[in-house]
């Protein structure tokens, strides 16, 4: 295995995560909201065409009926957490390392690797939970014909209201699945992500030289293939999560309680 840099600090990593974190958010919350919205749309009648029929159907129907701020409907819960929860990530993905290694400059593994990534899995999904939550209800609120929430701290309000701080959480156990097989700040995927970022790097780095000698377009290269990655395993999880979160407002005429089971059998 290639030689792995020097560990970087802890408030290093915090920083670093948190800044990537909100660059992540800017960038693909479009892509999120027509993901989100294929992913929840109600199963059409006999006879009647689907809500959407493909991604860039769901793209020009959102654009032209609600303009590019439709794209970006329920960014504020994640720019909210996004920070603390990348930050938490890669805060996690160091300490997971550390953990492992019996002397600073010791190389790991990548299974080793692996397990590192799934710990900052873990810390993340308390902070991703709730986010997600908030974010899917509003990213879909435009397509029931229903404005029901206002934005996102209204959605949190009323979410509380009507369930507690479990209405809030609802899905977490699936956001932690979706982590255990996914997204940086989710499990397996989490260890998915890291291990194949660590791994491309070292494939990319020329004989006798560093990792941290690579240059920008490769490290960018291999941080998007470890997400392709990622999301190959996280995607089956990731619609159960989508799914469930908005049982209660996606599916009023075929659905009025959305069970995990019910979900599963679909």
């Amino acid at each position: 295995m290639a030689e792995q840099p020097q560990p970087i600090s802890p408030l290093k990593n915090f920083f670093a995560g948190g800044f990537g974190g909100v660059c992540l958010v800017f960038v693909g919350h479009p892509l999120d909201t027509i993901k989100v919205r294929l992913q929840t749309q109600p199963k059409p009648q006999p006879g009647q065409a689907p809500l959407y029929s493909g991604t860039f159907d769901c793209f020009r129907k959102t654009l032209v009926g609600e303009g590019v701020r439709g794209l970006y409907r329920g960014m504020a819960a994640p720019i909210v957490g996004v920070t603390p929860m990348f930050a938490v990530c890669f805060f996690g993905f160091g300490l997971g390392k550390r953990l492992q290694q019996r002397k600073p400059d010791d190389i790991l593994t990548y299974p080793q690797l692996f397990a590192a990534g799934m710990l900052s899995g873990v810390f993340t999904t308390v902070i991703m939970a709730p986010g997600e939550r908030i974010k899917c209800l509003l990213q879909i609120q435009a397509a029931t014909g229903e404005t029901k929430y206002s934005g996102s701290l209204d959605c949190a309000k009323q979410l509380y209201r009507e369930a507690g701080i479990r209405g809030v959480y609802k899905g977490t156990v699936l956001t932690l699945m979706r982590a255990f097989v996914v997204y940086p700040p989710d499990v397996p995927a989490s260890g998915m992500y890291f291990m194949t970022y660590e791994w491309l790097k070292n494939i990319l780095t020329p004989e006798g030289k560093s990792v941290s000698d690579l240059s920008v377009p490769r490290i960018l290269f291999a941080g998007g293939l470890a997400g392709i990655f990622n999301w190959a395993v996280a995607i089956p999880p990731d619609v159960l999560k989508s799914r469930f979160q908005t049982g209660g407002a996606m599916c009023q005429s075929e659905m009025q309680a959305v069970t995990l089971t019910e979900l599963v059998r679909s």
